[in-house]
């Protein structure tokens, strides 16, 4: 709940801490942000743009795709990784009460988040996104998750070193700011697609494909503010028929660009279902 987390929020626009009024948060200076019936909090600042978030549809396409269970084994992947990166604080480290904040930039649905705090039952969660139609979903994805909308490329609502975890799944990455809202010795984990992602949909429905570079471009951008610790690659296969084809093209970047009588067209020819390949890196970055 918004409740777990807000000890760890800050002002967007003057970067104080900021304490529940009734129905809104406030600064000292005055600022304040009224909290929505559906379990979140905006805290953008006046002139941000939220034109970039996903839509509704992309929304809705993507939790009926993840609660299908297609992406568990990212799941899974993810949860193993937190664990091992909070252990020692779980062991006595210098974050070792309870508490302890999990920043997930870019939740969507909070589905990955929820994942994580399961496997992490002493750890809250702050989901953080530019759309408010998924974090309508993100705040009732788990009973310790605290929905909050941002600008993933602006100065972030939460206080400096106040995450011990941050993920960041398919979603935008700014460096100066994971590193100062991550404490020292703090942990990011990050999930991006290999070039081997999708490749078979990629192929025959003309859709947006990955760069083989994209690794090596995400570590030169991270690399001023955090250090490469463990990296795993997460491959298999998913059996997919043509309304999960349609799901997973919707929920992505694709949506965006993907004719949808071409899609249609393109579907006819494929099998049913089809096989494609899921293929991303699970990365950590120590601060």
């Amino acid at each position: 709940m918004l409740q777990d987390i807000e000890r760890y929020l800050a002002c967007p626009l003057c970067a104080q801490d900021l304490t529940r009024h009734d129905r809104s948060l406030r600064c000292p200076a005055g600022h304040s942000f009224d909290l929505a019936k559906q379990g979140y909090v905006s805290l953008l600042a006046g002139d941000a743009h939220t034109g970039t978030g996903d839509t509704a549809g992309m929304v809705a396409a993507r939790s009926d795709f993840l609660a299908a269970g297609h992406y568990r084994p990212i799941a899974d992947a993810l949860a193993e990784a937190a664990a091992t990166a909070t252990a020692g604080d779980r062991a006595g480290g210098p974050a070792g009460a309870s508490g302890g904040l999990v920043a997930d930039l870019g939740a969507g649905t909070g589905h990955y988040l929820a994942h994580v705090l399961d496997a992490l039952p002493d750890r809250v969660g702050a989901a953080l996104d530019i759309s408010k139609y998924a974090l309508r979903r993100a705040a009732k994805a788990h009973p310790r998750i605290g929905a909050v909308v941002c600008d993933a490329w602006r100065p972030l609502p939460l206080r400096d070193a106040s995450a011990e975890l941050m993920l960041n799944v398919f979603a935008p990455r700014n460096g100066p700011e994971i590193r100062r809202v991550l404490r020292p010795g703090g942990t990011l984990l990050l999930v991006s697609p290999t070039a081997r992602h999708l490749r078979e949909l990629v192929d025959a429905l003309k859709l947006l494909s990955v760069d083989e570079e994209k690794q090596r471009r995400i570590d030169e951008k991270l690399g001023p503010y955090l250090t490469p610790a463990d990296r795993r690659e997460v491959e298999f296969t998913l059996r997919l028929g043509p309304q999960d084809v349609r799901t997973v093209v919707g929920m992505g970047p694709s949506a965006w660009h993907t004719d949808p009588e071409r899609l249609e067209a393109s579907l006819a020819a494929l099998p049913d279902p089809v096989e494609v390949t899921a293929s991303v890196t699970v990365a950590a970055y120590r601060r």
